[in-house]
């Protein structure tokens, strides 16, 4: 079994250079991987009403269906910037996911999340959280115009970002224990996004071979995890 894990691309802009070097590692990986496991925040924000698509999001959406066409599993997690995904990307086949979820990979029980609700103590983003998934904020986007639209999503992106709060390291502090209690739960591995901050730690505890992994970000580091029959890996894309 091969994967790879990716997070926090926060796309937005088709001409960045780290949007291009997404881009070449799903052509780098298309033949070799049997899922991509998205975790949050691919897209910096996502509105799609009735498949009206941000221009600018149109040449990755149209490589990640080719991946899926060729036969790549893809699980797409809602983050804290794009939610409402499976109108768009369910009706293609690609898995979308609201919160965490269980997996088998090989012999592994692996636990997969965003990880934006592991902070219990940051109430104010939560709270935003609630209200952008809630049915209310929903049926407002739904009679935007698309101008309109992609201006809010643009807002309540910038609105989620100042709500992050914890520093990165904070945040991986309070993953990190959150992963310990999932392995007390039984997993062998927990791979979580939102912190941005590329992170992949092993520990033998009852025997087993436990990961902690956060693939990192598109924005600073160009990182993502890879898992090969049983390995995790961090691997990275060279900016220059």
């Amino acid at each position: 079994m091969k994967a790879v894990f990716i997070s926090d691309a926060h796309l937005k802009d088709e001409g960045s250079k780290r949007y291009h070097n997404l881009l070449s590692l799903l052509d780098a990986v298309k033949d070799t991987i049997d899922a991509l496991f998205i975790v949050g925040d691919f897209f910096d924000f996502w509105f799609c009403d009735n498949g009206n698509i941000y221009p600018e999001f149109r040449i990755m959406i149209d490589k990640l269906l080719d991946l899926r066409n060729h036969g790549v599993a893809i699980n797409y997690f809602e983050g804290n910037h794009d939610f409402y995904l499976d109108e768009f990307f369910g009706t293609f086949g690609v898995r979308i996911f609201q919160d965490g979820a269980t997996f088998k990979l090989d012999d592994q029980k692996i636990f997969v999340s965003h990880g934006d609700t592991v902070d219990l103590s940051n109430r104010p983003y939560l709270l935003l959280r609630s209200f952008l998934r809630s049915r209310i904020f929903y049926l407002m986007q739904k009679g935007m115009p698309s101008a309109v639209l992609w201006r809010v999503a643009r807002i309540s992106s910038k609105m989620s970002k100042d709500h992050l709060a914890r520093s990165p390291e904070g945040l991986a502090d309070t993953m990190r224990n959150f992963s310990m209690r999932k392995f007390e739960e039984g997993y062998d591995a927990v791979i979580l996004g939102h912190c941005h901050q590329p992170v992949l730690e092993q520990y033998m505890i009852d025997g087993r071979k436990r990961t902690f992994a956060i693939p990192g970000d598109w924005v600073d580091h160009c990182s993502y995890i890879q898992y090969v029959d049983g390995d995790f890996t961090h691997s990275r894309i060279p900016s220059e």
